[in-house]
């Protein structure tokens, strides 16, 4: 049956996008280009994830300089909620407005928190949210309360919480989509970089993917790769994939880009043509400009007297210095518990020893700061000889090494006085966004405010792509909620 709808990838964005638009009872149809991932005994197994890397793609992109790596990008059903930290947390009310950083100044968003209020508190009600807002003096207004109260605290982290409370510290639940006695039930592990096979993670298949196929008139393709958009004018006139051995044109009256700030931006660029020679939708010069990926650090705070007796330990955040905390007042960032890593998981990250391994991760709590990193121009995504280009060129760096220090000084002081730390690499881009902004000026940005394309009518991108700044936060929820948003929006301009 002819789609009215094709949208182009099952992660947060286009499955949640999917749910908005089922109950309008247009054909849509969701192009994946992995499968659905099965379970399986390495699904637990932190030797084949982190160290054998089990369920990784086989997939090469390039840095500026050439060199190839392999990202930390997942085709499966579901994208990269498959593996994340489910944390799902909304921007501060500040993020939307131009906002001062040791860095430079934020842009600030078309639109403010209030307009995207209450898709936020749809979207914690769709991903089944775990958390509680009054514990956070940060949180921005919520109109309903989330739908589940926190995830508990291990009593290792209840320790710490009074440890950095007794500091003038205010740690708060950190909000999740985790369902931690299913989660438990299959194994005793986090559930942070572990993939989800038994619905007790909220990730995009469970949630925003399930609530779809619920629907007769949505059909999820899987197996199938998009190669190129094809346009004339300012219409998208098909979609060209790759399926079965075979190449097919499929065609649609409205387009979904909902790829991933990586590849929503390749695509658009390997789409290029008589009518857009740049590239689709790049009239504006910015379609793979302004990448952000965020500032990360990972800690482990060890102390060889104290045992970790935790099973998860991700459930508590500070957001204190998130909008203070720099010399002059500039906001320094977040900070969040790391999922439990344990002897295997150090090993395989660090390439240490297994038995030196065990001894620091059994001894030491596991925690991360986390600051934005600034939209730039000259930080891109290019596609080059039909391959990926990543040039991400890290922005306030200082605000970031700040709050570096402000943690490693609140870990020493709750007890763990031998703090190691580790950027995230550039291999990582678990926070990828920014790469087709959203902006009323079409001459500086990719979408409007509603993510349409400003040179297509009928191209919408709804992923992390779009994001003006990449704030502090996990951008999940935000992407969530800006996609329950543009489906309302599709929805009733077909009406």
């Amino acid at each position: 049956m002819q789609p009215d709808v094709i949208i182009i990838g099952s992660g947060m964005g286009g499955a949640t996008l999917a749910a908005a638009l089922a109950p309008s009872g247009r054909q849509i149809v969701i192009l994946e280009r992995g499968e659905r991932l099965a379970d399986s005994v390495e699904a637990r197994d932190p030797a084949a994830i982190f160290g054998r890397g089990h369920f990784k793609p086989d997939e090469v992109w390039h840095d500026a300089a050439g060199a190839p790596f392999n990202p930390g990008n997942y085709a499966f059903v579901g994208g990269n909620t498959k593996f994340y930290g489910a944390v799902l947390l909304r921007y501060r009310a500040e993020d939307f407005a131009p906002l001062r950083h040791l860095g430079g100044v934020t842009p600030g968003w078309p639109i403010r928190y209030d307009t995207l209020e209450p898709w936020y508190s749809r979207a914690e009600t769709l991903y089944r949210v775990r958390g509680d807002a009054r514990q956070d003096p940060t949180e921005p207004p919520h109109s309903a309360p989330y739908p589940f109260p926190p995830v508990p605290d291990e009593a290792d982290i209840v320790a710490l919480r009074h440890a950095f409370a007794a500091q003038g510290l205010h740690p708060s639940a950190l909000p999740l989509g985790v369902d931690i006695d299913a989660w438990l039930k299959r194994a005793p592990t986090t559930w942070d970089a572990f993939p989800c096979t038994t619905g007790a993670k909220s990730d995009a298949e469970s949630c925003g993917l399930a609530e779809a196929l619920k629907h007769p008139n949505v059909s999820l393709l899987t197996g199938t790769k998009v190669l190129r958009l094809l346009s004339q004018g300012r219409r998208v006139t098909g979609v060209e994939v790759e399926r079965d051995g075979r190449t097919e044109v499929l065609t649609a009256p409205t387009v979904c880009l909902c790829a991933g700030a990586v590849m929503s931006a390749a695509l658009l660029l390997a789409s290029a043509n008589d009518d857009h020679p740049s590239g689709l939708a790049n009239r504006s010069d910015q379609v793979g400009r302004n990448f952000m990926n965020h500032n990360l650090t990972g800690m482990v705070a060890w102390n060889p007297l104290r045992r970790n007796r935790t099973v998860y330990e991700k459930t508590i955040q500070i957001n204190d210095f998130y909008l203070t905390g720099g010399p002059n007042g500039e906001p320094l960032g977040n900070i969040q518990m790391l999922g439990r890593i344990t002897g295997p998981i150090l090993a395989g990250e660090a390439g240490l020893p297994l038995w030196l391994a065990r001894h620091i991760a059994d001894h030491s709590i596991h925690i991360m700061a986390m600051s934005e990193d600034l939209p730039d121009p000259n930080s891109r995504v290019m596609w080059k000889n039909g391959g990926v280009v990543v040039d991400w060129r890290k922005t306030n760096v200082k605000a970031h090494d700040l709050l570096v220090q402000r943690l490693a000084r609140a870990m020493r002081k709750a007890g763990w006085p031998i703090v190691l730390s580790r950027g995230f690499p550039k291999s990582k881009p678990s926070h990828q966004c920014g790469t087709a902004r959203m902006g009323d000026d079409p001459a500086t940005s990719v979408v409007d405010a509603q993510l349409k394309a400003h040179d297509l009518d009928n191209l919408y991108i709804v992923d992390a792509s779009v994001l003006p700044t990449s704030a502090a936060v996990n951008p999940s929820l935000t992407i969530a909620a800006l996609a329950l948003r543009a489906g309302d929006h599709i929805g009733r301009a077909a009406a």
